[in-house]
């Protein structure tokens, strides 16, 4: 029996149910009076109630009872039931200790196949005499083929229910016999899921939908993009994109629409892996929770762009944006002020609102401007006005953001608003648009489409959606990869937030209400309605015309290629790898062995490869290679290579031919064993060798080290004899080479890496240990003037040297340390480890053609690549501490270059110095670098910069030179006798025109910081600047102001917001209007005045500290 569940301690009828006074007295429920039983016994679950009966089994004769024994049988709910009981216990601990007592669903094989039904009961063991003298525990179960019966193994100590204890006065076991009881509410379970374990649970099955895979915190993105993929409207425009030549990976819209054509196609989980890295996403993002709204709106100006000029242009428009006016209208005189503009999604307060009907009579709510707070109209002076917005025109689907997540000003941080908050299925928001707006008399009467919920608290937790993907179809709870039908309740009332009601515990065991009502922290923070009048439109239904042939035909390739590739997973057991190395491969391969196999730090090197049946026999196999490579059977012989003891990798046997059975499995296990792929060596036999049994001969590689080439590469091989001396082998050289019969030659042992010896001529094979399939190395023999006119050129002599080389190369990919140079030169060399700084310096050098002391070099910052720190030119640093290859670079380690105008021993001194000019007008208009003694100061740099850059010729002629602190928000000066060694490695400099008015500044005035950002405070962009605010101005001559300062155009200066942006990194930036006084904001030292827009520099996050932060999220194109 499967283990059950147990409380911890039964609910005994005697025990008071809350802490009594010494006058009160709480009198037990007799377990004959049912509904009062039940009542106090059984906790509201919140569920509907099907059928409700109770059973009392009477039992006598305790002690000689069976081990195990079943009660009468009773129906609830059209169910047969009967109770189960073990008298002295069912578990596994001491013997007869405990009573163990089970609700049991008692005609499985009358029931239909797949069947379940869902039960609260309580269990009860009573005196038989007095129905007040028990022992209860109550549970809920959904009882299933699988788990057929539930209760309690550790019910009570049978020895606490055979006497009197906890102040009764008679036992509950009397006289041998006591009453079982089962009372059991079977509920009904609309969805069909109510306390499913979700084993082995089908969604498509269920529902018809799929789930999307939640890639570490993808919760928040896959309940948006259900609810946009159950916008078919959205589904098809973005199926209209075109993307037939496009690449998922790469693109945005391609990669959407792979999502949503596999959750129409598939009965598995759809993945989002290519979507996310469409986005540019590394796989860090993927793990950081972002706001959904935020990435709503840059999903969808990401699609607008990719939707321009096509069939889809203008959808995105058509279906989410609406508008409204904010206006400014005097009470006594004709005069108003007003300004219309767009809006993808309306942000509502819940704080105080009981319901949406009250968020939104609070977002038009009006403003009266009177008393010391008037307006002043132009024309009109100071006037008592109206100031709020009104809605001209709702979008056909509505999202409404409710703003769970608020500041709280006691507490100085962000917290979410757990309120209660209603909104109903239907809601008419006619009452909210302006009365004048041509679309006033239209009905705007919307339903609840989806419901958008976030469960935990502000530092964490999960989403998931609740949508109604058919217009008069059910709801559903799209929860990452798990789709499950839900009642009206589960999508209303669950997710309104507030407080729990008592008695409504949900799948709380105990029967007792809590004391205090508990907070609801699952709750909805995004609405999605749809309008009644487009609802046909918005959601018809999609045809098979609606997703495009390339997408279909492309996913289908897709789904057969990956078909394919189970099926060739699931029958690799059948199959193994052979690898063969032929004379081509051994000659064009450089290194130790016949070819690269498994170097940690080179790639394998590229050999012919077959996937074979383990079954297949060898002289079938020897029969394909021969037809592939055109050559007779007879003309080839197959031999195995095997790893030696000194890790070579060699031939070493000739594969027999003489068994016709025998396989390419038993040719691996016998002749390689404790190799995983099979590799054989392709021999081409020479007509005019015989091979004798009698007098074998052993076959050996021949490698030739060209010293003037520098390369090391296979020649041949050849067969000797074991008595032969090694020098017989010169001859046989020098007639391959095509060389002269007198030169000279030396001969190398290739033993192991790290070892390789030179051979004694007059010593026999035998006695240099040679054997089949060893390798010998040969080069011309070199004076002792020339070999050491190779060295001090840093060349190689002998093979010794270059094997050496080989054993230590590294591959090292250089790249120019700035975007901004003319250089744009990457390349890969490969080094030896064993390298110095200005031998490495040297190799670059040469390759770039340039002074190799006026090269500077600075390592990488791990995988992710970026500069890390300034090599410093030492005598005895080597490549191998220089680079520390790290196995997640991939095959080369990344370093960057400069090419200098001075040599770094001089740089030495010096002191090297970038700096962006932004002129008088905050542009950046160039960049400066400068190479000046350490101790030169800021003073002198601004001397040299002058010289360089076009000063205003009505300016002020004067530089400041600053560095931008506080993620772009604010400025802080360099002191102009600041020496420029003390100044940060890393400090980004710039430098700008001091503005007149900075210089002209009365004592009424004040002087702030101003930065730009987009949409979010945390995304900065540009330069930050210094402005002067004077006193009493009101914000609509500020503008000018500052327009003139950073010289915008009209066209661009009017797509510009302002906003005060305040030091607490809580506090949403207050956008300014134009009657507002800037002057009377008191300034803490770090608030500033933002400009929010369009970032057209290319230059987002740039500033160190804003990787820190949040930076927001980012879609690439």
């Amino acid at each position: 029996m499967d283990p059950h569940l147990d409380p911890t301690t039964a609910i005994i009828g005697s025990e008071n149910e809350k802490p009594l006074s010494p006058m009160e007295v709480d009198e037990p429920v007799a377990v004959t009076d049912h509904q009062a039983f039940a009542e106090k016994h059984l906790a509201d679950l919140g569920q509907e109630e099907e059928d409700f009966a109770v059973c009392t089994w009477k039992i006598s004769g305790w002690r000689s009872l069976d081990k195990r024994i079943t009660g009468p049988e009773f129906e609830c709910g059209g169910h047969r039931w009967r109770i189960l009981l073990f008298p002295f216990g069912n578990s596994n601990g001491q013997p007869n200790d405990m009573v163990s007592v089970y609700l049991d669903y008692a005609d499985p094989k009358g029931s239909p196949e797949g069947w379940h039904v869902c039960a609260q009961f309580a269990l009860v063991i009573s005196n038989p005499h007095d129905p007040t003298v028990f022992s209860t525990s109550q549970a809920h179960h959904r009882f299933t083929a699988e788990e057929m019966d539930w209760g309690f193994t550790r019910f009570n100590e049978l020895r606490k229910l055979a006497i009197p204890t906890d102040g009764r006065s008679r036992p509950i076991i009397e006289d041998d016999s006591a009453n079982v009881t089962a009372y059991v509410r079977v509920l009904k379970d609309p969805t069909g899921v109510l306390w499913h374990n979700f084993i082995n649970y089908d969604s498509k099955k269920e529902t018809g939908y799929v789930g999307l895979k939640n890639q570490g915190a993808t919760c928040y993105m896959n309940s948006l993009l259900q609810s946009l993929f159950c916008t078919n409207y959205f589904r098809r425009a973005v199926y209209q994109i075109p993307t037939e030549g496009d690449i998922p990976s790469d693109s945005v819209a391609l990669a959407l629409q792979r999502v949503f054509y596999l959750l129409q196609t598939s009965d598995q989980p759809v993945g989002t892996n290519e979507l996310t890295k469409s986005f540019g996403w590394k796989s860090l993002d993927s793990f950081l929770q972002h706001d959904v709204q935020e990435f709503n709106r840059v999903l969808q100006e990401k699609l607008e762009t990719k939707m321009k000029g096509t069939a889809a242009d203008g959808a995105i428009s058509r279906l989410f944006v609406g508008k409204m006016k904010s206006y400014l209208k005097c009470v006594n005189v004709d005069y108003e002020s007003a300004r219309s503009e767009d809006f993808y999604d309306i942000q509502l307060n819940v704080k105080g609102m009981a319901n949406l009907q009250d968020s939104f009579r609070d977002y038009i709510q009006v403003e009266m401007l009177d008393g010391e707070n008037k307006y002043h109209a132009e024309g009109y002076g100071l006037q008592d006005a109206k100031k709020g917005v009104i809605f001209e025109k709702f979008p056909p689907v509505l999202h409404l953001q409710l703003k769970r997540f608020e500041y709280d000003i006691e507490k100085d941080a962000m917290v979410k608003i757990n309120d209660r908050h209603e909104f109903p299925m239907d809601i008419d928001l006619g009452d909210y648009i302006d009365k004048e707006s041509p679309e006033a008399l239209q009905p705007w009467k919307y339903k609840l489409h989806g419901v958008l919920v976030h469960s935990g608290d502000l530092h964490g937790g999960h989403y998931f959606a609740l949508l109604k993907p058919e217009k008069d179809g059910k709801w559903f709870k799209f929860d990452d990869d798990r789709v499950t039908p839900v009642t009206d309740k589960e999508v209303l009332e669950d997710n309104f937030g507030g407080e729990i009601p008592n008695g409504h515990l949900g799948g709380q065991i105990g029967a007792r209400a809590p004391v205090r009502a508990m907070k609801r922290f699952t709750n909805a923070y995004m609405l999605v309605y749809i309008r009644e009048a487009q609802i046909d439109e918005v959601l018809k239904p999609f045809a098979p015309e609606d997703t495009p042939s390339h997408l279909r035909e492309r996913l289908e390739d897709e789904r057969l290629q990956m078909e394919a590739r189970k099926r060739e997973r699931e029958e690799q057991h059948l199959y193994l790898t052979v690898k063969l190395i032929t004379e081509d491969t051994f000659r064009g391969h450089q290194g130790f062995d016949l070819a690269t196999f498994e170097e940690r730090n080179l790639p394998a090197t590229e050999l012919p490869t077959f996937r074979v049946l383990k079954n297949e026999l060898y002289l079938n196999f020897k029969a394909r290679i021969a037809a592939q490579y055109n050559l007779p059977e007879a003309s080839i012989r197959l031999w195995v290579l095997v790893n030696r003891q000194n890790k070579t990798v060699r031939p070493d046997t000739v594969v027999p031919e003489t068994d016709p059975n025998l396989t390419l499995e038993t040719v691996r296990d016998r002749m390689a064993s404790r190799q995983h792929d099979l590799r054989l060596f392709l021999e081409i036999l020479n007509p005019d060798i015989q091979h004798s049994d009698a007098n074998p001969s052993m076959m050996i590689f021949l490698k030739y080290f060209d010293t003037s080439r520098q390369t090391l590469l296979g020649v041949a091989r050849v067969y000797v004899q074991r008595n032969m001396k090694v020098g017989d082998l010169v001859p046989t050289i020098n007639e391959l080479m095509l060389w002269p019969p007198t030169t000279q030659v030396k001969l190398f042992e290739e033993i192991k890496p790290g070892m390789i010896e030179q051979m004694k001529p007059k010593a026999t094979f035998a006695q240099s240990e040679i054997q089949d399939g060893d390798v010998i190395c040969f080069q011309i023999e070199l004076s002792e003037k020339d070999a050491h006119e190779y060295e001090s050129q840093s060349l190689y002599s002998n093979p010794i040297q270059f094997y050496d080389f080989l054993q230590n190369q590294v591959k090292v990919l250089l790249k120019p340390r700035y975007d901004d140079v003319d250089y744009k030169t990457e390349f890969e060399l490969t080094l030896s480890k064993k390298m110095t700084y200005d031998m490495m310096s040297a190799k670059v050098g040469e390759r770039l053609k340039h002074d190799p002391f006026k090269l500077r070099f600075t390592t990488a910052n791990g995988p992710n690549g970026s500069p890390k720190t300034v090599l410093k030119r030492t005598a005895n640093q080597t490549v191998n501490e220089i680079i520390s290859p790290s196995y997640v670079q991939g095959q080369a380690s990344l370093l960057y270059y400069e090419l200098l105008d001075v040599s770094i021993i001089e740089l030495e001194t010096k002191r090297s110095l970038k700096i962006f000019w932004t002129g008088a007008h905050n542009k950046e208009e160039s960049v400066h670098s400068f190479l000046l003694p350490k101790t030169a100061n800021i003073n002198e740099v601004a001397d040299h910069l002058s010289k360089l850059v076009e000063l205003s010729a009505e300016g002020t002629r004067r530089i400041r030179v600053f560095e931008a602190t506080a993620n772009g928000k604010q400025q802080r000066e360099i002191n102009g006798t600041e020496m420029i060694g003390n100044i940060g490695e890393n400090a980004e400099l710039f430098a700008e025109e001091i503005w007149p008015e900075e210089l002209n500044i009365s004592e009424d005035d004040k002087v702030v910081n101003v930065c730009h950002f987009s949409k979010d405070v945390s995304r900065t962009h540009g330069v930050p600047f210094k402005f002067v605010v004077k006193r009493g101005e009101k914000f609509t001559e500020t503008r000018k102001r500052l327009q003139s300062r950073i010289g915008v155009s009209d066209k661009d200066y009017a797509k510009y917001r302002f906003a005060l942006v305040q030091s607490s990194t809580y506090k949403q930036p207050t956008y300014l209007e134009d009657d507002d006084v800037l002057y009377e904001h008191k300034f803490l030292p770090d608030d500033v005045l933002g400009l929010d827009h369009t970032d057209r520099s290319g230059r987002a996050g740039r500033y160190g500290n804003a990787v820190i932060q949040d930076k927001g999220i980012r879609i690439r194109s």
